[in-house]
């Protein structure tokens, strides 16, 4: 395992360890976070923990020209309950995705520092959200669901998705899948397994073949 100083710098990723990790420490500014991603490593550690740094040996991703949106979410869709939006509200949606109660989850990798470093990074164009909005009792649209990820042009790495009503975080990754699949993307990367994101569609490659992937 590899101990980051102040130089911008990451070890090949096949020297990460047997669950995936491959440095601890440095810090989460944006050249450095940039420098990460750009080579299929992304952060993940609680806030009592130093930052650690992942490459896992199987990557959970979306090929959006092959992706079957299912009946149900079209009929959804098609029911215009919800409106879609690109980058409106970025901070509204990491916020939500750190507070948001998650059946079987104890408390957020989403730190004060990881909105600061990430909303940094949406300013300078590297991440990106998709909210959902709908209706509200007082005919006010409400954000209800949401996403956001580091866009790298032609792989975009999903961090983070929350729901405040059913179905609303299904269709913010519906609509980014569409979203990458008219603008030619590569993979949506989801990172590591998960029941939720399997459900969604989502399937385990390794990280060969992901970062053949990310390198062409």
């Amino acid at each position: 395992m590899y101990f980051l100083t102040k130089e911008l710098y990451f070890p090949p990723v096949e020297e990460a360890s047997y669950e995936g990790i491959l440095a601890v420490g440095g810090d989460l500014s944006v050249e450095r976070l940039v420098l990460a991603y750009k080579n299929g490593i992304f952060p993940w550690f609680d806030a009592d923990e130093p930052i650690l740094w992942w490459s896992p040996p199987e990557r959970m991703v979306v090929n959006p020209h092959d992706y079957k949106v299912s009946k149900s979410i079209r009929n959804i869709l098609n029911r215009n309950i919800f409106e879609v939006t690109v980058n409106i509200d970025f901070e509204s949606v990491i916020k939500n995705c750190q507070t948001i109660e998650r059946k079987g989850q104890v408390g957020t990798w989403i730190s004060e520092d990881i909105i600061t470093s990430y909303t940094k990074l949406h300013k300078r164009g590297y991440a990106k959200s998709f909210e959902v909005w709908q209706i509200d009792s007082q005919s006010s649209w409400e954000l209800v669901g949401g996403l956001y990820g580091v866009d790298l042009g032609t792989v975009f790495c999903g961090e983070s998705m929350f729901s405040k009503v059913p179905n609303a975080s299904k269709i913010a990754f519906v609509s980014l899948i569409q979203y990458l699949k008219e603008n030619n993307y590569k993979l949506l990367d989801c990172q590591v397994h998960n029941d939720h994101l399997e459900k969604l569609g989502a399937f385990e490659i390794s990280r060969e073949t992901f970062m053949k992937v990310l390198g062409g």
